[in-house]
């Protein structure tokens, strides 16, 4: 008789463990990264709209 894993039993793996401080700075750098990229998108949008139908009027 073999003693072992059972095949629907998987060995706990928990890999790398975060302290607290480390979620919270993972936390504020994922929400700087979202701002930064919805004041880009916000950027764009507004200079689309300055310079209007216009740029894409342009010789070939």
């Amino acid at each position: 008789m073999t003693i072992g894993i059972a095949m629907n039993e998987q060995p706990k793996d928990e890999g790398v463990v975060l302290t607290e401080a480390q979620k919270r700075a993972r936390r504020s750098r994922s929400i700087a990264i979202a701002l930064s990229l919805a004041a880009l998108v916000i950027l764009f949008y507004v200079m689309t709209l300055v310079k209007g139908p216009m740029v894409l009027v342009r010789p070939l």
